[in-house]
C-alpha cells in the first residue's frame, strides 16, 4: 500500500505540475543587467516589471516573468535566448537595449519560431528579414532624419560634423543617416570624425572639429563616453553645439557631465517626466514609477521596457490564445495602441510608428522641447 501510495502522490504531482504550466503565461526578459550597457538595460527591466505588477493576469493565467542577464555580450545574447525558449518553454520575449544584442537574440528566436519585441534596439537591422522579431521603438533612419531635420530647420544650422563610435553598429548607422538627411536638406558635413568603444582621450578629435569649424556635432554615442567628450569639448573651448540620440538620454548624463552638458541636444521618444503634456498612459506610467522608484526619476528605457510588455498583453488578449505563432500574428495587426511613448502602430517591417521626441539639458535638467516630424 505505501508503495501504491508514494506511485499515486508522484502522479499526482506530474499532473499538478502539468495543469501549473499550462495555467501560467511565460515572458522571457533578455537585457543588459551587467556590462557596458547595465545602466539602461536595468531601467528597461524596471519598466517591464512595473507593467507586470499592474497586469499579472491575461486570459485568466498567471504571468510570469523570466529574467535573463544578456551581460551586454552578443554571445551572452544569444545565449540568454536560447535559455530562455529552450529551458524555461517562454511564450514570448522582452529585450534587448543595444542593436548588436538584439540581433544575435533575435536570430535563436527566428529559428525557434518565439516573438520578440525589442525595447531600444533601433538599428533597421534588428527586424530586417524577420518574421518573430518585432520592436516598441522607431529605427534609426528615422532618428537620424529628425536630428538632422531640428538642426537645420529649427536651429538654422548649415554647417555639421559628426563623430562616430566605429566600433558600434547603432552609432555608425545613426551618424550615416544624419548625414544623408543633412546633405538632402541643403547642409554641409564638414567633418566625419572617429573614435571607438572605450576610448577616453577624444582631444585629437575634438582639435580637429574646432578646426573645421561646423554649427554642430551629431554625436550618437552611449551616455558615459558622451559625457566624456562633452567634457573634453568644454576644456578645450568648443564653441559649436552637440546633438545626440536616444543612447544619450540618461539621467546620469548631468551627473557624469556637470555643467559641460549645458545645452545639449539629443532626439529621444515622446516621453520624458518634464512633458508638459502628457497621454494617460504615460501620465499613469509616472505616476506608478515615482510611487515604486522615489529616488529614481522615470526615463524613455524603462517608459519602453513598460511599452514593451502592454503590447505582448495586448496581442495575446486579441489573439485569445498564449501560442507564440498567434501571438506573432496579433502583434503584427497591433494598431493604434495607447502606450507611455505614444500611440504605436506597427508597421510592415515590424517596426513601431510613433512620433519623436527633442531634449535639451537646461539648467542641470533635460527638459522636453516637443516633438519632430523628420524629412526623409
Amino acid at each position: 500500500m505505501r508503495r501504491v501510495s508514494l506511485v499515486l502522490l508522484f502522479v499526482f504531482a506530474l499532473v499538478g505540475a502539468a495543469f501549473a504550466a499550462d495555467d501560467v503565461i511565460k515572458i522571457g526578459v533578455f537585457n543588459c543587467l551587467t556590462g557596458q550597457n547595465a545602466f539602461g538595460g536595468q531601467l528597461e527591466l524596471e519598466g517591464t516589471q512595473l507593467a507586470h505588477k499592474e497586469i499579472p493576469e491575461v486570459l485568466g493565467k498567471k504571468v510570469e516573468l523570466v529574467v535573463v542577464d544578456n551581460k551586454s555580450d552578443k554571445v551572452e545574447a544569444a545565449n540568454a535566448v536560447t535559455r530562455l525558449i529552450e529551458h524555461d518553454k517562454v511564450n514570448a520575449v522582452i529585450g534587448t537595449y543595444g542593436s548588436s544584442l538584439a540581433m544575435a537574440g533575435g536570430e535563436v528566436a527566428e529559428k525557434a519560431g518565439i516573438p520578440v519585441i525589442g525595447t531600444s534596439c533601433t538599428n533597421p537591422l534588428v527586424t530586417l528579414g524577420k518574421k518573430f522579431y518585432f520592436r516598441a521603438c522607431f529605427i534609426d533612419p528615422f532618428q537620424g532624419a529628425g536630428a538632422a531635420t531640428y538642426a537645420f530647420r529649427q536651429l538654422g544650422f548649415k554647417k555639421a560634423a559628426t563623430l562616430t563610435d566605429v566600433a558600434n553598429d547603432y552609432s555608425v548607422g545613426l551618424s550615416s543617416f544624419f548625414k544623408r538627411a543633412f546633405e538632402k536638406l541643403g547642409g554641409e558635413i564638414v567633418a566625419e570624425l572617429k573614435y571607438q568603444s572605450g576610448d577616453q582621450d577624444f582631444t585629437a578629435q575634438l582639435t580637429e572639429l574646432i578646426s573645421k569649424k561646423p554649427d554642430i556635432v551629431f554625436l550618437p554615442a552611449y551616455f558615459a563616453e558622451g559625457a566624456i567628450v562633452l567634457k573634453q569639448a568644454k576644456e578645450l573651448g568648443a564653441e559649436f553645439r552637440f546633438i545626440g540620440a536616444d543612447a544619450m538620454d540618461n539621467p546620469e548624463i548631468v551627473t557624469l557631465g556637470g555643467d559641460a552638458v549645458e545645452g545639449f541636444l539629443h532626439t529621444t521618444f515622446a516621453y520624458d517626466p518634464s512633458m508638459k503634456e502628457m497621454n494617460p498612459v504615460a501620465a499613469k506610467f509616472t505616476e506608478s514609477w515615482n510611487k515604486v522608484h522615489p529616488d529614481k526619476a522615470p526615463n524613455v528605457n524603462a517608459a519602453l521596457g513598460y511599452d514593451c510588455y502592454i503590447m505582448l498583453i495586448d496581442a495575446i488578449q486579441r489573439a485569445g490564445s498564449a501560442e507564440p505563432a498567434k501571438i506573432r500574428d496579433a502583434l503584427e495587426q497591433t494598431k493604434d495602441l495607447p502606450t507611455v511613448t505614444g500611440t504605436t502602430t506597427m508597421n510592415e517591417t515590424h517596426d513601431a510608428e510613433k512620433e519623436m521626441g527633442i531634449v535639451e539639458i537646461q539648467g542641470g535638467k533635460k527638459v522636453f522641447l516637443g516633438t519632430i516630424k523628420p524629412e526623409m
